[in-house]
């Protein structure tokens, strides 16, 4: 339906390219072509289908673990889970590269609520850059741990400190949080690392391009030095590099990444030039195949403005972004994942590790500043084995 206004790469003349806003050892963008946005989805048909060494019911874990897993109906490990789970079991600090989407969060968590149902007094750290991954971490940890009693508190930016605070006053053998919110909580005496042995960097790479690097170093420098560490990121940097020689012993590295972007979304450009933007999305959006849509824009005012010119549309919209207050920014996720609403706009805040189900488009209504940015927003569809497209609004 939208092939009317894409053109292929190569179709269009002149000097194409963006410019990134950030570097700091990223790829910046300022020599990405618009082709790069233009890539056809493998035929799944024609991928041979990766058969694991393991089935769940292989792992040395407690059947309880067992049973919730198969209550969520999995049977086989996805490559990622595959590789790690054993590692992670026999104690071996781990590095996991892997495309986003590839199921890492259960291939840290498995192995890691094996461990406390052998230890109850073992205490978990899960750093993350983001509260929405860190909320969705320990949503995912409960399914798993259903019926024991093994405790979590959440511990992240825009929600109340206080009652973090008091939380944290009670066992808790998983502690997720945000570097901010911790280095916060660790500088005012009520969160003590001492104790902690074990810890997982998720997203270590998006902390690094986040500034959070010396909140990651005081965190660890807090913990025990023997530690069991569990490093996962979806690039491999030389700041990366150097994080890992630096935090972990004798690390296991597994890599599953098949290819800066998922090949199971199929990219396109949408040209604008000459046309209003809006329209041109309002057109798309039309499209009775476009039924579950992310859209992207580059700031909080432009996010907002533009899921509020979507409603008075007709269209079933709402936003997150960093403006919003972080009980709006829930109900916003919740209704787009209960299929309440057709589209959620945001800034790159959605872009890394939220795991949304079934979202059928990504759409780039503003050209992402980074073409790691653009790998990673468009890693919310085709997830799971399913197929997804990216449109990305060029002018």
């Amino acid at each position: 339906m939208y092939r009317k206004f894409a053109r292929r790469a190569g179709s269009f003349g002149g000097r194409p390219r963006f410019r990134g806003a950030r570097g700091g050892g990223r790829n910046t963008g300022s020599d990405i072509h618009y082709s790069k946005f233009i890539n056809k989805a493998v035929i799944t048909e024609e991928v041979a289908k990766f058969v694991p060494e393991h089935l769940f019911k292989d792992f040395n874990i407690d059947d309880r673990i067992k049973a919730n897993i198969f209550a969520k109906g999995y049977s086989e490990p996805t490559p990622i889970q595959d590789k790690i789970i054993p590692h992670v079991l026999r104690g071996s600090d781990v590095v996991g590269i892997a495309n986003t989407g590839t199921g890492k969060t259960a291939a840290f968590l498995i192995p890691l609520i094996n461990k406390v149902l052998l230890n109850p007094k073992e205490e978990i750290l899960v750093v993350v850059p983001t509260r929405e991954l860190a909320q969705q971490i320990e949503s995912e940890l409960k399914t798993f741990t259903e019926g024991m009693k093994i405790y979590s508190v959440c511990c992240v930016g825009g929600a109340p400190i206080g009652k973090q605070i008091r939380d944290l006053r009670y066992w808790n053998n998983f502690v997720i949080g945000t570097p901010g919110r911790l280095k916060d909580l660790i500088e005012r005496r009520v969160l003590n690392l001492a104790p902690f042995s074990t810890i997982v960097l998720d997203e270590a790479d998006r902390m690094l391009d986040m500034g959070f690097v010396a909140d990651m170093k005081l965190i660890m420098s807090k913990m025990s030095k023997t530690r069991h560490t569990l490093f996962f990121s979806a690039t491999m940097s030389r700041e990366v590099e150097q994080l890992i020689k630096e935090f972990l012993k004798e690390p296991v590295t597994v890599s599953v990444k098949t290819g800066d972007t998922s090949k199971s979304v199929d990219q396109d450009i949408v040209r604008t030039a000459g046309k209003e933007k809006i329209d041109v999305l309002h057109d798309l959006l039309n499209s009775p195949e476009l039924s579950k849509v992310l859209i992207f824009g580059k700031t909080k005012h432009g996010v907002e403005r533009l899921s509020r010119t979507l409603a008075e549309r007709g269209f079933k919209a709402d936003s997150i972004h960093g403006d919003k207050n972080q009980n709006a920014r829930q109900r916003a996720l919740g209704k787009f994942k209960k299929d309440e609403i057709q589209i959620l706009v945001a800034t790159d805040v959605a872009a890394r590790g939220l795991d949304i189900p079934d979202v059928t488009h990504v759409i780039n209504y503003d050209i992402p500043a980074t073409y790691d940015d653009y790998v990673h927003r468009i890693g919310r569809t085709g997830r799971g084995g399913k197929k997804g497209k990216a449109l990305t609004f060029v002018g």
